[in-house]
């Protein structure tokens, strides 16, 4: 994915994200309020995992390719990213 083809799909968690709001304004059952958010959450992953992806193919590798230091300071890094995603 490209630096456009994730702002299109942010624009499109924004609009999930204000359908949400009018659905709790318009007090629509909770169980369906609460599928939207997963959908929300679920896309917000997908994004998540596409940065994380392009961050291995590209930082990672040219770091692991300029010294092996600063490829285990990218990988630590990626870690890191990947316990946080995780956790959310």
């Amino acid at each position: 994915m490209h630096k456009d083809d994730y702002q299109s799909r942010l624009r499109k968690i924004e609009g999930q994200v204000r359908g949400l709001q009018r659905l709790i304004d318009d007090d629509t059952y909770c169980i369906d309020i609460l599928t939207q958010i997963a959908s929300v959450s679920k896309a917000l992953q997908g994004v998540g995992l596409g940065l994380l992806d392009e961050h291995l193919r590209h930082c990672v590798l040219h770091a692991a390719e300029a010294s092996e230091a600063e490829g285990d300071a990218k990988i630590t890094e990626a870690v890191t990213a990947i316990e946080r995603l995780l956790r959310a």
